[in-house]
């Protein structure tokens, strides 16, 4: 026989804690991981940041111009893909690209950054995405440079 107790730690009336005489809890863990993926927050859903695809050129005046590639389920101005970072070896930030608006209907998109001096004793770089929810924490890529 399961009994339900109401939970004081949660304000919906809908959360209950179940148990059994017998110890046969598995319905009442899935019931409670049902509600607790029903009321996750909807932004939580669209993940991280990934990096997909870089292509660098080395321009005549020693620069460098990245197109950088980026898949985020954008939901809005609330979950979007916000910005892409270049970072060297030892972590160091080299450059930023800011986002500036939510690609909901365009996934993935590229962007590029020009005139991006990197030092000539580096040899490989890391990008990294950023999102306005998760941060960091998606896919990266490490390419060597040109």
């Amino acid at each position: 026989m399961i009994s339900k107790k109401k939970s004081d730690k949660y304000p919906a009336d809908y959360l209950h804690i179940c148990t059994t005489s017998q110890g046969k809890t598995m319905n009442c863990i899935l019931h409670l991981l049902l509600l607790l993926v029903l009321f996750l927050p909807a932004s939580l859903y669209a993940g991280k940041a990934d990096i997909t695809d870089v292509k660098v050129t080395k321009q005549s005046d020693g620069t460098f111009n990245f197109e950088v590639t980026v898949y985020h389920a954008d939901e809005g101005w609330d979950h979007y893909a916000d910005s892409w970072e270049i970072r060297d070896q030892n972590g160091n930030l080299l450059a930023t690209r800011t986002l500036h608006h939510p690609h909901v209907a365009e996934q993935p998109f590229t962007r590029s950054l020009s005139h991006v001096k990197i030092p000539i004793d580096i040899k490989e770089v890391t990008l990294r995405a950023h999102d306005s929810v998760h941060l960091y924490g998606g896919k990266t890529m490490t390419i060597t440079m040109p």
